[in-house]
């Protein structure tokens, strides 16, 4: 089922969250439409990027709540409000808890800097660096309750090279999920993406 009201939750500065916006200015995220910035760091930068594209924000600490189901739940009820459809994790760095997870079941996608099963967790291309690994890249992959363990929907490979600095092949990576991210998210607005238990296709 296509789902096209999308929310980006993200937490930093939000290069992923602009490079969806630009998809969106382009008309590279099919039927997706971007309604809501989702933020649990109101000073972050992404919420001036979000007041700049003319996106609504919803600012939330999790420290004024009594405690994360709380404050996932003042966040669910939003979603709810605005009919969202998908929720895209794009450098939102807390885990998701079942109050959130269990409306949007097979509806919250993230992206994270690895070829997954490898490198999950913080820290991925350093992870990647200290391993000695010569190919390492961006996953696009579903959330479950555990730590990058959903079902992959994509994954595009990066060269290690032998001078790579944690920021050389950041940099490398970055230009890798900017160009992926809106590819998967517009497959998923248009309803092309299925899951059959662990194995997510993406049509046309």
């Amino acid at each position: 089922m296509a789902q096209s009201r999308i929310a980006v939750f993200a937490s930093g500065q939000g290069s992923n969250f602009a490079a969806l916006v630009q998809a969106q200015r382009e008309g590279r995220l099919g039927a997706g439409r971007i309604e809501l910035l989702v933020s649990d760091k109101p000073e972050a930068p992404v919420a001036q990027r979000a007041e700049e594209a003319g996106i609504p924000s919803l600012l939330l600490r999790p420290k004024d709540f009594a405690g994360r189901e709380q404050y996932e739940a003042a966040i669910v009820a939003e979603l709810q409000r605005r009919d969202i459809g998908l929720v895209v994790l794009a450098g939102y760095m807390r885990l998701i808890s079942p109050v959130l997870l269990e409306p949007y079941v097979g509806r919250i996608v993230n992206i994270h800097p690895s070829l997954l099963p490898a490198f999950a967790g913080k820290d991925a291309i350093g992870q990647a660096l200290d391993y000695g690994v010569k190919l390492t890249g961006v996953t696009v992959h579903f959330v479950d309750g555990g730590m990058d363990t959903g079902p992959v929907i994509a994954q595009r490979s990066v060269e290690v090279q032998p001078e790579d600095t944690a920021e050389s092949l950041a940099e490398r990576i970055h230009q890798v999920e900017y160009a992926l991210y809106p590819e998967v998210v517009a497959a998923i607005a248009d309803g092309r993406v299925t899951l059959n238990g662990r194995k997510a296709v993406i049509a046309g």
